[in-house]
């Protein structure tokens, strides 16, 4: 199959399962307490797809970043309740539990943007301002490094944390099953195996991109003076979620050139802390989400989740 007529597929670790992503399906694999695989799928157009104007080059990043954002959320409460023991379901009927769910996914997407922006983006403005820097150019660089190293101490700080290295574990399962598909092997362990867990379009090198890209156009906006240039700073975020996503499709479509492997390296990098070697029983989990998202058949041992479940 050429590479144009592919699907483009992308995906998303969750707590022992795999969320995948195709042009026509989100679905989440996941691993039960009692080691069978259940899987949940749902059609879904992209909000880009749905209204054209969404797609437009440079907007797309920020409504495609919010949207991902959902969608993550929503697979991430899928796989903590398959985590919850049967017990404490039964304290709560079907209906409770779904509305509850709505409510969180929706709390859960303005809390974490809240505090990425307050995190990554306030908190560095606010200490570069107590040090006292002075010039447009030296303050944005410390501004920037400041953020940078934020954004590094966190990941390297719950990289240590036993469960969150199951996430990522998930995570090198997902961008291998991808890698194989990609490169036209079989959807297999033995087709999945050899592939390293490092992918140029990983949500990770977005991120650290998102820093690169802030840190140039913060030098062009200057050193804020008062609260209405913090405010313009605020109000570029979108901006700049859009150039990092131009630059990540850039570097997924000319991967292995000289410019894409420049790009792409610090997010290739990165991945060392958000990746790690899955075992067997994870890739099959990857496996069973990705042919699935792809609309193809999976093992006839997998369980398939109901909304009535």
């Amino acid at each position: 199959m050429a590479e144009n007529e592919k699907k483009q597929v992308g995906g998303q670790a969750v707590i022992e399962g795999v969320m995948m992503r195709s042009p026509e399906f989100v679905t989440v694999a996941v691993r039960k307490p009692d080691g069978n695989i259940l899987l949940k799928k749902d059609e879904h157009i992209s909000w880009t797809k749905r209204l054209k104007v969404l797609g437009f080059p440079f907007l797309r990043g920020g409504v495609t970043l919010i949207e991902s954002l959902v969608l993550g959320i929503k697979a991430l409460n899928f796989s903590a309740d398959i985590a919850v023991t049967e017990e404490e379901k039964k304290k709560n009927p079907d209906k409770k539990v779904e509305k509850r769910s709505k409510f969180w996914t929706i709390g859960a997407v303005v809390l974490a943007l809240a505090l990425g922006i307050g995190l990554f983006f306030f908190v560095p403005l606010l200490l570069t301002e107590l040090i006292g820097v002075k010039g447009g150019v030296l303050f944005n660089l410390v501004d920037g490094a400041i953020r940078l190293i934020f954004f590094l101490v966190y990941l390297t700080l719950i990289s240590l944390w036993k469960e969150i290295r199951r996430v990522f574990e998930y995570h090198g399962a997902e961008h291998k099953s991808i890698f194989a598909y990609e490169e036209d092997k079989p959807l297999t362990l033995d087709g999945v195996r050899p592939f390293k867990t490092h992918h140029p379009r990983c949500g990770t090198s977005f991120l650290l991109v998102v820093m690169l890209v802030a840190l140039m156009v913060f030098i062009i906006l200057g050193k804020p003076q008062d609260m209405g240039d913090r405010l313009i700073r605020f109000l570029f975020i979108p901006v700049i979620g859009g150039i990092s996503y131009e630059i990540i499709r850039l570097s997924g479509k000319k991967y292995g050139k000289k410019l894409a492997r420049i790009l792409v390296a610090p997010g290739l990098w990165l991945q060392r802390i958000t990746t790690h070697e899955p075992d067997e029983s994870q890739l099959e989990v990857a496996l069973v989400a990705l042919r699935s998202a792809l609309g193809l058949k999976v093992d006839d041992g997998v369980e398939i989740f109901t909304h009535s479940d």
